[in-house]
Order: structure tokens, then C-alpha cells, then sequence
């Protein structure tokens, strides 16, 4: 093993510990926006990862879109929700800790039986010196996957437009007194009693 090839395996054993450190932040902080930034370190540590494997394009589209952009999206949806309501625990919520962790565990089994059993040896053809590899990935974008593409942005405009929604919520109080009520209803004004007879008596 030669030095790069140390600086390599020792720059990516940094960036795991940072991103499963990051990833068990966003589980156990309490507090959400916290665990909103610990999702952000998580990104940057992935998008680290695609540097050390040459994906220089996908790298910088990871730090683009999803630092820059999901990331702060999540954290403006959760400055923007007006929660009025304290965190209530679940009576039987251990029964959900058991279950998570019981699933967790089982995925992590899942994805380690995965990343042994998966040969990892290079075996497509290399890149030609001359063509890019962004050039690559917009001839696959536009050609083999254009329709997850689509579908792509359709849903992040869904979840602009939900985003939208949800800060422009107008305020509802949860119980009105009875003199609200009365000045919500929409009653005609009467006329004085003066008035109505003096009307009266002029068409007499």
C-alpha cells in the first residue's frame, strides 16, 4: 500500500465514522431542528465518499441539492409549522422502541450480508480519456431515465407547493367565548325607536 492509497482508506474511514455518527444524531437528538443539521452532516460526509471515488459530478449534485436545497427546505418547514402543542408521550411507546430497534437490526443484518456477498471488483469498461463524465450522465438522464427524472422534479414541486401551504396557515384559536361568536355573526343593525315613529307619524 503505497501513500495514497493510505490517505485514501484513512480519509474514508473518517468520513463513515462522521456519517453513522451524524445518522445516530438524527435518531436520538430530542430537539428537531438539531437533528435536521445532523441530517446535513450526514450529506456532506456522503458527498465526501463520492470524491474519494472519483464522482466529482455527483458530489457536487449531492452538496447542491441536498444540502442546499432539501436540507434547507426541511429546516424552513420546521422553523415555519406554528406547533402550539408540547411533545406528549405515548403511553405503550416501548412497544415502538422494541419494534424500531428489531427492524433496524434486521436491516442492518440485511445491508452487511449485502456488502460482503456483493463482488466489488471493477469490472465495466473505463471512461474514454476525452469524453466527460458529466456528458454521461446527461446522456443517461435524458435517454434511459427520463421518466424517473420527471417524476423527480414533479415531487419536488409537490413538496414546494405543500411547503407553501403549510407557512401560509392563518392562525385558528382553539376555543371561542361566547362574545366572540356573537361578534362573528353577521346580524343587520336596528333602527332606533325614535326614528320609526317619527317615520311614522310623517306618513300619517
Amino acid at each position: 500500500m503505497n501513500l495514497a492509497e493510505g490517505v485514501q482508506f484513512v480519509s474514508l474511514g473518517i468520513l463513515g465514522v462522521m456519517m453513522i455518527g451524524a445518522a445516530i444524531g438524527v435518531v436520538l437528538f430530542s430537539n428537531i431542528v438539531y437533528s435536521a443539521f445532523m441530517l446535513g452532516g450526514v450529506f456532506i460526509s456522503i458527498a465526501g465518499i463520492y470524491l474519494l471515488l472519483n464522482a466529482d459530478f455527483v458530489a457536487a449534485a449531492q452538496i447542491l441539492i441536498y444540502v442546499g436545497a432539501i436540507n434547507v427546505l426541511i429546516l424552513f418547514a420546521i422553523m415555519l409549522v406554528n406547533k402550539r402543542q408540547d411533545f406528549v408521550p405515548f403511553p405503550n411507546s416501548w412497544v415502538r422502541k422494541v419494534l424500531t430497534g428489531i427492524v433496524s437490526v434486521g436491516l442492518f443484518g440485511l445491508l452487511s450480508t449485502m456488502v460482503l456477498a456483493t463482488p466489488w471488483a471493477y469490472s465495466t469498461a473505463p471512461v474514454v480519456g476525452g469524453e466527460s463524465s458529466i456528458v454521461l450522465i446527461g446522456e443517461h438522464f435524458f435517454t434511459d431515465f427520463l421518466l424517473p427524472f420527471e417524476l423527480a422534479s414533479i415531487l419536488l414541486l409537490i413538496a414546494m407547493v405543500g411547503a407553501i401551504i403549510l407557512a401560509r396557515r392563518e392562525y385558528l384559536p382553539d376555543q371561542l367565548t361566547p362574545s366572540d361568536l356573537r361578534q362573528t355573526v353577521l346580524t343587520l343593525q336596528e333602527r332606533p325607536r325614535e326614528l320609526v315613529s317619527t317615520t311614522s307619524e310623517t306618513k300619517e
